[in-house]
């Protein structure tokens, strides 16, 4: 599932490096709640409502794309997305398996928000739109939260065995 998102992205390395652009990451939380305004808008828009989807989905492509890489990595947003990196890369290069059930669970979080997000938006129903958002974004969050954490194992123990972090 994380490498189908990467890829429907289309991301590669010049991608990623400017996605670590703290612009990049904090413009993001915006992605979310304008996919729900612009779904909730078919109330008033009707079949044009389209538009803001389509206009949403763009920009949520174009987001990691529109900023220059940063000069350093030591934020937290790049560190972040550095952390992302390893973590989709843990087949290749292991990470350290309590960083791995940690993300699984975070995204599992995140994907009950997400359904109870699209529940709300089927049904119009705000308040439920709103719990999964919530829900959603801060699990999302707290993964993104974990992949600073992995990164700054990873930096500081190149070598060492995965599980022993």
């Amino acid at each position: 599932m994380y490498n189908l998102s990467e890829k429907i992205m289309g991301m590669n390395s010049n991608t990623w490096e400017r996605h670590a652009n703290p612009w990049s990451v904090y413009s993001r939380f915006t992605a979310l709640p304008l996919l729900c305004l612009s779904i909730w808008s078919r109330e008033w828009l009707g079949m044009t409502a389209l538009f803001p989807v389509i206009l949403t989905i763009v920009w949520i492509w174009l987001n990691p794309r529109l900023f220059k890489a940063p000069k350093t990595l030591d934020s937290w947003a790049a560190k972040g997305v550095l952390g992302e990196r390893l973590f989709l890369q843990r087949k290749s290069s292991p990470i350290p398996s309590h960083h791995v059930r940690a993300a699984h669970r975070l995204t599992a979080l995140s994907f009950l928000g997400v359904c109870l997000m699209g529940y709300g938006l089927w049904q119009l129903d705000f308040w439920a739109t709103l719990c999964g958002v919530i829900t959603s974004m801060g699990a999302k969050t707290w993964f993104f939260d974990r992949m600073v954490w992995l990164y700054e194992d990873v930096k500081q123990h190149p070598q060492s065995d995965p599980e022993s972090l």
